[in-house]
């Protein structure tokens, strides 16, 4: 299928389902009301008195909510691209350098312990981006040899300090008093958007756009690299020094994500093999769909964790699970594909 007639009708579906986003919820704000309530924010226009509750619920809340929906789903299916070629490994995602674990740790030291109140809304997201970037270095150092950076030694050590990192986080949370802050752990460990606000949008979009810009110029050198290291530098593409550089920005890109949303999975895990089971196995055209597909997921998972249940919200990595185990088995069983797209 080509790739960009396909990215075109998914940017449409992106659209539509923002703005579904913003009028579904518990609250009742209909459909033309809430897009009357956003044209309002976006252009100044006025409003009658008795629609200042619907327009906090609709530009504070829902608004914020979903296009973080769509910015983090954007960047865990284009980071997993980048881990799968990082790696050579069809069953990596953006999660299995341990980068999110690493999070996990900052983000419930925040939660269970009280540490960096003095940082106030954001000290929940500093610490796990902080954290993420400490798993990070200490991934790094201790894969790296004297050869290189090699993917299976990325792997093996992300691996084995993310059950570290769980570990810890595990203690936290059975060692913890508080009743509400453990149930608010685990929310955060499977996934929420509930926390979204407009301070968080604007550095978590600078970031995924950055890598995605990286991304789409480091295209070529992507192709080169999934043929192994030998082709790849019979191609003149430094192989060591590419993975250092995808290592980086997968890093930066899942650590800023999992900061603003917590620990959603299968996204990264999916995305990449779905965009390569409809356009193919380049990297520029995969590149172009998964995370147009990702974002489009990821709004419409969020829409159900706060509407099915409402009041109550579910956390996202339940839906991304249900949805995600099926689809990959099917997808492993689909005739004419290759796992991994080769």
């Amino acid at each position: 299928m080509p790739a960009l007639p396909l990215a075109a009708g998914l940017a449409a579906v992106l659209l539509v389902s923002l703005l579904c986003g913003v009028s579904l919820g518990a609250s009742g704000i209909g459909f033309p009301h809430a897009l009357r309530l956003v044209a309002a924010g976006l252009t100044g226009g006025r409003l009658d008195a008795d629609e200042a509750s619907a327009y906090a619920i609709v530009w504070q809340i829902r608004l914020p909510r979903t296009v973080l929906a769509a910015v983090v789903g954007a960047g865990l299916a284009a980071t997993g691209v980048a881990v799968q070629a990082l790696v050579r490994n069809a069953l990596a995602d953006p999660f299995v350098l341990g980068i999110s674990s690493g999070a996990a740790v900052g983000a419930n030291a925040v939660l269970l312990l009280g540490a960096f109140a003095s940082l106030g809304v954001w000290a929940i997201s500093a610490s796990a981006f902080g954290s993420a970037l400490a798993a990070m270095v200490l991934v790094y150092l201790a894969a790296r040899t004297a050869a290189g950076l090699t993917p299976l030694r990325l792997v093996l050590t992300g691996t084995a300090l993310s059950y570290g990192f769980s570990a810890v986080t595990s203690l936290m949370v059975f060692a913890s008093a508080r009743g509400e802050a453990a149930r608010d752990a685990m929310m955060w460990l499977l996934g929420s958007l509930g926390g979204a606000t407009w301070g968080s949008v604007p550095i978590a979009a600078a970031t995924v756009l950055a890598g995605l810009a990286y991304l789409a110029c480091a295209a070529g050198r992507l192709d080169a690299l999934a043929m192994g290291d030998e082709t790849s530098a019979s191609l003149g593409v430094d192989p060591d020094r590419l993975r250092r550089e995808l290592f980086t920005v997968t890093a930066a890109v899942t650590g800023t994500v999992v900061a603003v949303s917590g620990a959603i999975g299968f996204v990264g895990l999916l995305m990449p093999h779905l965009a390569r089971m409809l356009v193919g196995a380049g990297h520029r055209r995969v590149l172009l769909v998964a995370p147009l597909a990702g974002a489009v997921l990821l709004v419409w998972v969020d829409i159900a964790s706060r509407t099915l249940l409402a009041p109550a919200e579910l956390p996202v990595g339940i839906f991304t699970a249900v949805l995600g185990v099926p689809a990959f088995l099917l997808l492993m069983r689909r005739r004419g594909y290759t796992f991994g797209g080769r």
